[in-house]
């Protein structure tokens, strides 16, 4: 099986986390026919190839954003105008894809940075809360009852691509904090790199902007070849 169906087939078969919450609903578009589309299209044209790839790992998606695309750190904006991809999506964006594919154009662009590096989630699946963004460890009962999940989906994920597992990057200091002690047990990666969550620097950040697209470019350095 081909690398970009054994992706495909990943994000189809995708299943929610058991025992979430009552008051917690998953961001689940993975089973769209267009999202489909859009998963197939994104990962034929910037992973149909046999290279390493390293990861940067997030959070969970977002209801603008991945909740809407289902490609990590991509909201409809950024769909279209980076990655050149129509889609019927409400053009909305988000900041933390903002300041992701600021960082991606200052790499070189997508062909560049996807051929080297994948947007990953320590949950594939985002969640909602009162109709607004939850991120899971802002919810003792959530972050407990997605550990098996992010664990089986991380292990699902470095399976299926040609991943180095020397280094790693961790989007964000509470996601840090709870990867690090999963990667401890499971040995996902030998080093984790933290850095600032995008959302945090766009939004209590930004006149420091650029200095924090260097700091990740940095980070992408680090991560050699």
């Amino acid at each position: 099986m081909s690398r970009v169906n054994k992706i495909t087939d990943y994000f189809f078969n995708l299943s929610s986390p058991l025992g979430l919450p009552e008051d917690v609903a998953v961001l689940f578009p993975h089973q769209l026919p267009e999202v489909k589309k859009i998963i197939k299209i994104f990962f034929t044209r910037y992973f149909n190839d046999n290279e390493q790839r390293h990861f940067i790992v997030g959070i969970n998606p977002g209801r603008f954003g991945a909740g809407v695309t289902g490609i990590n750190f991509t909201a409809p904006k950024q769909l279209t105008e980076n990655c050149h991809i129509a889609n019927s999506f409400k053009m909305q964006t988000e900041l933390s894809a903002e300041f992701v594919y600021e960082v991606i154009d200052a790499y070189g662009g997508c062909e560049a940075f996807y051929k080297r590096f994948y947007l990953a989630s320590v949950s594939p699946l985002g969640f909602v809360k009162n109709g607004i963004n939850l991120n899971y460890y802002d919810d003792v009962e959530l972050k407990e009852a997605i550990k098996p999940f992010a664990i089986d989906n991380m292990q699902k994920q470095i399976k299926m691509l040609q991943t180095n597992r020397n280094k790693c990057i961790c989007l964000g200091e509470k996601n840090f904090a709870f990867f690090n002690d999963l990667n401890n047990e499971h040995h996902f990666f030998k080093e984790i790199i933290k850095l600032p969550h995008p959302r945090f620097i766009m939004q209590y950040k930004r006149k420091t902007k650029t200095e924090f697209i260097q700091k990740y470019l940095d980070a992408l350095a680090q991560l050699g070849s």
